[in-house]
Parts: structure tokens; C-alpha cells; sequence
């Protein structure tokens, strides 16, 4: 079934924020710079077309010049249309090259039947594509990762893991060899989805495992969603949270020298609110926070 067509003003609005929102987040990390050889790795999905297509407009319009090459790792699974990628990015005139590597082989003889094979999957994935962006001289690896992905890793790693942690939108490899970008950080899921559509991407869905959903992920995903249906502006507020982050008000003492209070105070802004209670935005109501106890009882 064919996508619903957005009027022009509206697709042209979308587009800008999509702009905007891509742009904040590269110059916010220098995610790119100038001479940057930038491997983008195309899976056949709405995100990396996206990240694709507008990585391609900044390269023509940035003050800073710097090369591109769209990379697609060919997993071998059954069925897999090996024409799509190629036949589209040829006609887009940007470098690519794709990889060929049996990995449904290895992931279905290790993993056992009705297990999750993302994690597995997830490494052979990225030892490929490391080793691919050393044979490409790659100086930057972008992923198509974005807001909402951000945030259901953090949940995923405070509820399953123990950890405050999501993915940071620019990081180095564990051998130091490369640099990861996101530069989709700062853009809704909706927004990604909606221009997908409207772009007419040749989508490729995974069925590597048979579309088999990370049953974690999904029901995180499933909670944000209700937290946005019924407190609109929860998940924004979230997202503002992670990056506004108060080392001396949390309990890591690797972060903040909590036994001699001798660590460097970069969040003097906080101010001594030792004693005062905690104060809630304006956009929190006294239905909403009513409605949280509820839910916490």
C-alpha cells in the first residue's frame, strides 16, 4: 500500500527540522570535519536512507568539504533482494560498496532455535564494518541511530543492566582505531518514519531471524509510547534530562569525590538545595503527577 502524500508545505517543514536537527548534532559533537572520508552504513532501513540522504546535502552545501561512501554488509540470509541497494545507490551517484559475509550461517548454527540472535548478530555486524572502514580508510563510521533509540537504551540499561548508559552520539572504538557518529541524535523516530515515507525509500526489512523483535526493546518502546499518549512532553523532557546531567546529585562516586567533596564543581549552577524540595517544570500538572503516584502504587 502506498504511502499517504503530506502536502508540500507540510513535507517542506519536516524536511527543514530534519535539517536542522541533523546539523545541531553535528556541530554540537564535531561529528564531521574537514577532510573527513565518512563510511555510512546503509542497511536497507527508513534510518540509514535518511541518514544518507541528508549526509549528502551537507556535503554540498557545508563550509567544510568532506567524502562519503554508502556501505552495506550482504548477511546472506535467504531471500535477501541483492539488486535493491546497488540498483539505488547507483542512481544516486554516491561511492558504495557492498560487503559480502556469511553471517546467517554462523548466527543460526550458534544460536539455538527461538533465542534471540540481535547480540550475536549485532558483533559479527561490527567487527565487519571496522575492518571495512580500515580497508576503505574511513576516518568516520555513521550509524543511523536516533533520539528514540537513544532513550530506549538508557531504559533498557536502568531496568535490565543496572546501568545509566544509552548510546553516546559519538564514540571511539575500544582499539582506538575508529570513530562512531550519530548524527540523527537529536531526530524523532516519527519524523525519520514520516519522510520515509514520502521519499519512497526502497525499504529492505531484516529477516535475518525471521523479524524477530527484541522483546525487551519492544516493551520499553511500548512503555514510552504510552508515556507520550498520556503525558505529552514526558519522552522530550527525558531526552533534555540526558543532556543536562548533575555529577554531585547522583550517587557515582567515580564521577563526583563524594568522601572529601574535593572534586571540581562544574554544576555549581544547582546551587546548596540541600534542604529544599524538589520543584517540578510548570508543564507538570497536579493531574499528572497524581496520576504518576497512581501508577507507582
Amino acid at each position: 500500500m502506498s504511502a499517504t502524500k503530506i502536502k508540500q508545505p507540510a513535507l517542506t517543514k519536516l524536511q527543514k527540522r530534519l535539517k536542522k536537527d541533523i546539523g545541531k548534532a553535528i556541530i554540537d559533537f564535531n561529528m564531521i570535519e574537514d577532510g573527513d572520508h565518512v563510511m555510512v552504513c546503509l542497511s536497507g532501513g527508513k534510518d540509514s536512507y535518511t541518514l544518507l540522504e541528508f549526509l549528502m546535502y551537507f556535503q554540498r552545501v557545508a563550509p567544510i568539504a568532506f567524502s562519503l561512501v554508502a556501505v552495506n554488509l550482504d548477511q546472506k540470509q535467504p531471500g535477501f533482494p541483492e539488486d535493491i541497494l546497488p540498483n539505488y545507490l547507483s542512481s544516486l551517484g554516491v561511492e558504495y560498496k557492498i560487503v559480502e559475509e556469511d553471517t546467517y550461517s554462523i548466527v543460526k548454527d550458534k544460536v539455538p532455535e527461538g533465542k534471540t540472535t540481535c547480540s550475536l548478530c549485532s558483533r559479527l555486524r561490527r567487527g565487519i564494518l571496522y575492518r571495512t572502514a580500515t580497508e576503505l580508510k574511513a576516518t568516520k563510521i555513521a550509524l543511523g541511530h536516533h533520539r528514540d533509540d537513544m532513550i530506549e537504551t538508557l531504559f533498557l540499561n536502568m531496568f535490565y543492566g543496572g546501568k545509566l548508559k544509552s548510546m553516546p552520539p559519538k564514540l571511539q572504538s575500544d582499539d582506538g582505531l575508529h570513530t562512531v557518529i550519530r548524527p540523527l541524535a537529536y531526530c524523532k523516530e516519527t519524523d525519520i518514519a514520516h519522510y520515509a515515507e514520502q521519499a519512497g525509500y526502497p525499504i529492505i526489512p531484516c529477516n535475518l531471524c525471521g523479524s524477530q523483535e527484541n522483546l525487551q526493546r519492544k516493551h520499553i518502546k511500548a512503555m514510552l509510547q504510552d508515556w507520550h499518549n498520556r503525558f505529552p512532553g514526558r519522552v522530550e523532557s527525558i531526552f533534555s534530562a540526558m543532556q543536562n546531567v548533575v555529577p554531585s546529585h547522583v550517587l557515582d562516586h567515580a564521577l563526583f569525590d563524594f568522601k572529601t567533596l574535593s572534586g571540581v564543581v562544574d554544576d555549581a549552577s544547582e546551587g546548596d538545595t540541600g534542604f529544599d524540595p524538589p520543584e517540578l517544570p510548570k508543564a507538570f500538572t497536579s493531574k499528572q503527577v497524581s496520576d504518576d503516584i497512581i501508577e507507582l502504587k
